[in-house]
């Protein structure tokens, strides 16, 4: 437990006088407080001062009747006291802005436009009691306060899962709660097509069902053949529309293509090269089945899909998908490859570019603004497109320097499927993205100048929904990373920082609490760390957790110890460790230690992994003697993306050795491949190697998507190892992630 944390989360450290501490995330521009307090009761007014009003007096009533259980008349004539909503001119530079002043004769809200209002209320549910009561001891608080970006997005998949309305109006209130303002709908793909196409109607009827799913991580454990599906009606998407604007949140639909079309093509195989037969996938990741580029009567369809589409949505954006799209299909198909000499295209990628840019004119001949995954760079960029940056920050980075706007959802840090757990105990899609991480995010990349930061509209996080079912793990895996989100996306870069973020936290956790949303623990779970000794001889077994109670123990097999310093391990070991409260386990983790010559030891790789899978403490994770018993959720994978990894372990001192073997995880639905080879280097000096063997020879290990590559050679002796494992490459078509870099996953190299 680390030394500072009572200090940290102290709950209570800024309390103005009557029991409440002023915790508001996003955190504003300007607050400065007064000693003392306003109390709302069911007796105080609303007062409005002016006409529109309406939807955020609404909200702020059904707010305060569900977690208090009351509610506030409302009066159009000024009276002392009670809750004063006015509209005045703000000198600011953004849309959105307010002023709040609670004094003990009342709350004075005012705002330039009518989403300021509701933002302001939004603050102001902030300043309430965290636990039920009659009345609200409101602080006296003044505040000033605008959003930094303009686009302040979430993302819904309900295309793998099917989420039914009154559960996206839900997550459109928590959107609103933390003053997001669009919600990204994705509505199609290769598992279901959820929107109502009157022209089309096999879309739905055929194309939002599948016949199964598969159970458990892809490739799955079987098949639960379970008819699966649903839709959502013109009107439903109409009452969902008026409702995200009652809360000042646009919605953007998803309409994928020309990829993840396997729904569409199911229900229409003429939109296919080949004609089909298809199916509405059952499974996850990216297939070969797209909208045939050269058949005009696709671009008919799409077209014809959009204008009923385009009306249902005010908003003044499109998505259009873009990513993900294998190009097999088109390079046999002979339409396509007539297109492309027609046009004299060089490749399949300035195809994509074509279907992509045609589609964009007639978007933007409706009045709208086409959006596309960071994919729609390749093959040259449709003139006015936005371009929403997935995949790192390099194609955000690339479409601003080109002049165009841009929307920042890197997987790395505002992907919300990805674990917010190290001992994540349910099933996800891998990764690891803790609430702090969320809160590291700068939208504006450091390569930008400042004119090219300019088009950065803002980030997005996204959840995609392969192993979210229900409602409820929904709520699991956004919370409590929403609220890390809200300040990355609205506060001031300067009004940011980890520490006052981490204090906040506790309180809006309680505030989830009540409102009985099913948030993520794993902030306060017990996290386990290995490091190297400083001797090298072994490793060390390092806990620690956010919370402020309970008491860290663990054990080898035997009785419990208290924690309180690294264990020291320096040979085959199985540990576990709890963290307790009042004899009940809150949190646990446990690992197997393995040691072999290179176990502690030290290690240097040429190439750095990719952030987001950079293991607990870099390099060192190949040598901790720790092998993981999972696949992409563990946090012992070290992965590279398109790159080798090339490791050197320093023995110390000169060992004996005739076999190396590596660790590793083909997951191809991930897009990860076991490498093409690897080779093993021996050394005396460090200086001068020389190759011992090349070898892939993958032994799977059954039922898992792991496996081990072994190089056994005549006994040698040598202080330094080289392992260079080869990436698979560039994936080919047929596999998934086909014309993507491959990953390479290893998590441990074992010498004998």
């Amino acid at each position: 437990m680390r030394s500072t944390l009572f200090t940290l989360i102290t709950l209570f450290i800024m309390y103005t006088g009557y029991g409440q501490q002023i915790s508001i995330i996003p955190e504003p521009v300007k607050l400065t407080t007064t000693p003392g307090h306003f109390t709302i009761t069911h007796n105080t007014p609303i007062v409005l001062e002016g006409a529109g009003f309406n939807n955020t007096v609404d909200f702020l009533n059904t707010y305060l009747q569900q977690l208090y259980g009351f509610q506030l008349k409302v009066s159009k004539k000024k009276v002392a006291g009670g809750i004063h909503f006015n509209f005045k001119k703000i000198d600011n530079v953004a849309e959105g802005a307010y002023k709040m002043d609670v004094t003990t004769n009342g709350i004075s809200i005012i705002g330039e436009h009518e989403n300021g209002i509701f933002y302001a209320v939004q603050t102001l549910l902030q300043l309430m009691p965290v636990e039920k009561a009659a009345a609200l001891n409101i602080p006296l608080v003044s505040i000033y306060d605008y959003p930094r970006f303009a686009y302040r997005g979430m993302h819904l998949d309900v295309s793998r899962h099917f989420f039914p309305v009154e559960f996206v109006k839900k997550y459109i209130d928590y959107l609103a709660l933390h003053k997001l303002n669009y919600f990204h709908w994705h509505l199609t793909d290769d598992q279901g097509w959820r929107i109502e196409i009157k022209k089309y109607p096999k879309l739905t009827s055929v194309g939002g069902f599948r016949n199964g799913t598969i159970i458990g991580r892809y490739p799955g454990k079987g098949n639960d053949s379970i008819y699966y599906g649903g839709y959502y009606t013109q009107d439903q998407i109409k009452e969902v529309v008026a409702y995200a604007a009652k809360r000042y949140i646009t919605i953007v639909p998803e309409i994928e293509m020309p990829g993840h079309a396997s729904a569409a093509l199911t229900a229409y195989p003429w939109l296919g090269c080949t004609g089909g037969p298809y199916h509405v996938q059952q499974t996850w990741g990216v297939f070969n089945e797209v909208f045939c580029a050269g058949n005009d009567s696709v671009f008919t369809f799409l077209q014809d899909v959009l204008d009923e589409v385009i009306p249902l949505f005010p908003g003044k954006y499109l998505h259009v998908g873009g990513d993900e799209c294998p190009k097999e299909s088109w390079k046999k198909c002979p339409r396509c490859q007539q297109r492309m000499k027609t046009l004299q295209l060089k490749d399949e990628h300035e195809l994509q570019s074509y279907f992509i840019q045609r589609m964009e004119k007639h978007v933007n001949s409706k009045g709208k603004i086409m959006i596309g995954w960071d994919e729609i760079l390749e093959g040259g960029l449709a003139p006015n497109a936005v371009v929403m940056s997935w995949r790192g920050e390099k194609g955000g980075i690339e479409a601003a320097k080109q002049k165009h706007k841009v929307i920042m959802t890197p997987s790395s840090h505002v992907y919300f499927d990805y674990s917010q757990s190290k001992n994540e105990d349910s099933v996800t899609i891998g990764g690891y993205i803790p609430v702090e991480k969320v809160y590291s995010y700068e939208p504006v990349p450091k390569e930008l100048t400042d004119k090219d930061a300019t088009y950065v509209l803002g980030a997005q996080a996204n959840l995609w929904t392969e192993y979210i079912h229900y409602p409820s793990k929904v709520e699991y895996m956004i919370f409590p990373r929403l609220s890390a989100l809200s300040e990355v996306q609205w506060s001031q870069k300067d009004k940011r920082n980890w520490a006052n973020f981490e204090k906040k936290l506790m309180i809006q956790l309680k505030r989830y609490d009540l409102m009985g949303i099913n948030y993520s623990k794993a902030y306060f779970g017990l996290k386990a760390t290995i490091l190297p000794t400083p001797d090298n001889k072994g490793v060390l077994w390092y806990l620690e957790t956010n919370s402020k109670e309970g008491t860290i123990r663990y054990t080898s097999g035997g009785s419990y110890n208290t924690y309180s310093r690294p264990v020291v391990v320096t040979a085959d070991s199985s540990l576990s460790a709890v963290l307790e409260l009042n004899g009940k386990v809150l949190s646990k983790v446990a690992q197997q230690f393995t040691f072999n010559k290179a176990t502690g030891k030290k290690i240097s790789i040429t190439t750095k992994p990719a952030d987001k899978y950079a293991g607990q403490a870099g390099a060192f994770g190949l040598i901790n003697g720790a092998r993981s018993i999972t696949d992409i959720n563990s946090p012992e994978w070290l992965g590279w993306e398109g790159g080798d990894m090339n490791a050197t372990i320093d023995l110390v001192t000169p060992q004996n050795i005739s076999s190396v073997s590596i660790h590793v995880l083909e997951q191809k639905g991930s897009w990860i491949y076991a490498p093409q080879e690897i080779e093993v280097q021996l050394s005396e000096n460090g200086t001068d190697f020389h190759t011992m063997e090349k070898s892939l020879n993958l032994s799977k290990e059954a039922g898992t998507n792991m496996g081990t590559i072994s190089i056994t050679f005549t006994p040698s002796t040598a202080r330094y190892i080289k392992v260079i494992a080869k990436n698979y490459g560039i994936i080919p078509d047929g596999q998934p992630g086909a014309g993507n870099k491959a990953w390479l996953f290893v998590d441990e190299i074992v010498v004998n």
